[in-house]
């Protein structure tokens, strides 16, 4: 017995149907199958929006149901509102979570979906040095957040070329940046606007250091103020003052005399074009003070003065703006000083005398015990109006900068060799200057006529008084004090015979 089999034939698409139907058994059916898109969870849909409510949207992506898009995994912004975040009817791009949940719902996240395509765009910049585009939507402590699908990190020292100080006026605000930095385990994407901003002024600064010239003077803002200096802004580069460029007068901070924001004028002292490095200087802008010393005062002058710092040398003295000349240790007082400060203290108003003016090496040394009025008593050496020999101090240019230079201590041990030379030296002169009164101990040692009671007591010592007077005897006789002596050693020997 033959057994037939009966196959079913497999359906036919309608032709014109685009396979929305059909055929099966000879009838035209709908193909179901054909309006769904396959798809896996991990995936990136697209999809219409159909609905938003407030804490979640529903999506079409062509499944048997809409897909759900719950309120925080519409962005990475944080507390958001759908409505503002999409449209009725706009198409997104959206990942699948799960295709069937606990509640029989497709989850989706459209934040998600961004950060895939996100990351391939930023991946793919990183390697060609394009930049990359997002909004601002933080400010945190250190710089922004950018929104680019992922959150980028733009620090505030990269925001601009300098540094700026308030970093809220870029909220909201697009900018442009280039990916520095890439870590997609950690989800770490670090930014700078710096590079982009830099590389936008590459030409004009080459054209700004083809312009320049050593000596020229232009005008600038101060963009920066830091402890070794100011940086001023040349209409696209920055250039250096330092600090010892700043003013003829000691400046311990640019921020004493400079504010950021200031237009001044500045020399170009120097530039260096393979690094692109311009050094600039503030006070060969202005008069020089030295010059006016030069032309105003000569030495001798007496003069007014502010103490500006007490040091263990001497003190400096400020007698015009801008010029500080320092008064030695030695030559505060008559007597033996032994701390500056004994004599003056910071702020002091002091009356000088100028002693010498050193134009070349920028050096004024001064005097106050010198001054007129200041005269030591009378006897006493270095009385008497004239300056006299100027002791060669053999200070370093250094001193005059102030306490704060370095080698402090070596010159601390120089100048007490140099004052114990020269005190060993005013020994050997007085020595030098007194030869008889030296040798006067051996006249005060011939006693004999003073030392003989027997003598005292005597007639006969009475009638000899030029034994008597000997102590007083001038140096120049001390000659006869030998015959004077033997008279006196005579008289026992005879007196007992008129007895």
């Amino acid at each position: 017995m033959s057994e037939t089999a009966t196959l079913t034939p497999p359906p036919k698409p309608v032709e014109g149907s685009d396979g929305l139907l059909i055929e099966v058994d000879g009838q035209i059916v709908p193909n179901y199958d054909a309006t769904m898109v396959p798809f896996e969870e991990g995936d990136v849909v697209t999809g219409k929006v159909v609905r938003i409510d407030q804490d979640e949207v529903l999506v079409d992506i062509g499944y048997k149901s809409e897909g759900v898009i719950l309120n925080n995994e519409l962005s990475i912004r944080k507390s958001v509102d759908p409505h503002d975040e999409v449209e009725l009817g706009e198409e997104v791009d959206a990942l699948v979570l799960t295709k069937e949940d606990q509640d029989g719902r497709l989850l989706l996240s459209k934040k998600r979906a961004r950060f895939e395509k996100a990351w391939r765009r930023i991946e793919a910049a990183a390697e060609s040095g394009e930049p990359v585009e997002g909004t601002v939507i933080e400010v945190v402590k250190g710089g922004l957040i950018i929104d680019l699908g992922v959150r980028g990190f733009l620090p505030a020292s990269l925001v601009d070329i300098r540094r700026v100080q308030n970093l809220d006026e870029f909220m909201s605000t697009k900018i442009e940046c280039k990916v520095i930095e890439l870590n997609r385990s950690r989800n770490n994407v670090v930014l700078s606007r710096r590079a982009v901003l830099e590389e936008e002024r590459k030409e004009v600064r080459q054209q700004i250091l083809d312009r320049l010239q050593p000596g020229q003077i232009v005008e600038g803002d101060i963009s920066n103020i830091v402890d070794f200096g100011a940086f001023v802004d040349l209409d696209g580069i920055d250039g250096l003052i330092h600090i010892s460029e700043l003013s003829w007068s000691h400046v311990n901070h640019p921020s004493e005399i400079l504010s950021i924001g200031d237009t001044v004028p500045v020399k170009v002292l120097d530039i260096d074009r393979d690094r692109q490095r311009i050094s600039l200087g503030l006070k060969q802008t202005q008069e020089d003070p030295w010059q006016r010393i030069v032309d105003t005062y000569s030495l001798g002058d007496e003069l007014e003065g502010k103490v500006t710092k007490v040091v263990t040398f001497g003190a400096f003295v400020e007698i015009m703006e801008g010029v500080e000349g320092l008064v030695h240790i030695s030559e505060l007082a008559h007597h033996h000083v032994e701390n500056p400060r004994e004599v003056v203290e910071p702020g002091d108003e002091v009356k000088v005398k100028i002693l010498e003016i050193d134009s070349e090496r920028r050096r004024l040394s001064l005097s106050v015990k010198r001054v007129a009025g200041n005269e030591p008593p009378p006897g006493t050496e270095g009385a008497g109006g004239d300056l006299g020999p100027v002791r060669d101090l053999g200070l370093s240019d250094d001193v005059f900068a102030g306490p704060s230079v370095s080698g402090l201590g070596d010159l601390r041990a120089a100048m007490d060799a140099q004052a114990a030379e020269a005190a060993a030296a005013a020994e050997a002169a007085k020595a030098a200057d007194a030869p008889v009164a030296a040798e006067e101990p051996a006249a005060a040692e011939e006693p004999a006529a003073a030392e003989e009671p027997a003598a005292a007591e005597e007639p006969a010592a009475a009638e000899k008084p030029a034994a008597a007077e000997d102590p007083a005897v001038e140096e120049t006789a001390a000659p006869d004090e030998p015959e004077a002596s033997d008279e006196a050693e005579a008289a026992p020997e005879t007196e007992p015979e008129e007895t």
